[in-house]
């Protein structure tokens, strides 16, 4: 599987055209590793068919994507808006976005 591309701050992926925060790069391998196994376990428990289970395994999932940064406060601290969930062409990284070979924009 390839990689998305990443915004040349490292702040997003792109994904059909559309911005998904990245995860802060200042963690540690060990607390990424961590808070990536703690997501997909509940990601997993989440398409488990258990009602009750899945309410609980949905909050998992957004609490381990907070600690990875994916969601909540941004981690980067020079004040720039986020644009999490933004089409990339509708944001400042339009020029870059378009740059970007067609397989890879995927808009």
């Amino acid at each position: 599987m390839t990689q998305p591309p990443k915004t040349p701050d490292g702040r997003y992926i792109v994904v059909r055209g559309r911005l998904w925060r990245a995860s802060n790069p200042g963690l540690s391998s060990v607390e990424r590793q961590t808070q990536v196994d703690r997501l997909m376990a509940a990601r997993r428990r989440v398409r488990s068919d258990d009602g009750d289970e899945k309410a609980a395994a949905r909050a998992e999932v957004d609490a381990a994507k907070r600690a990875l940064g994916e969601r909540g406060p941004v981690w980067w601290h020079d004040g720039a808006p986020d644009y999490n969930r933004h089409m990339a062409r509708n944001t400042p990284y339009a020029e870059w976005f378009a740059r970007l070979p067609q397989p890879d924009r995927d808009d």
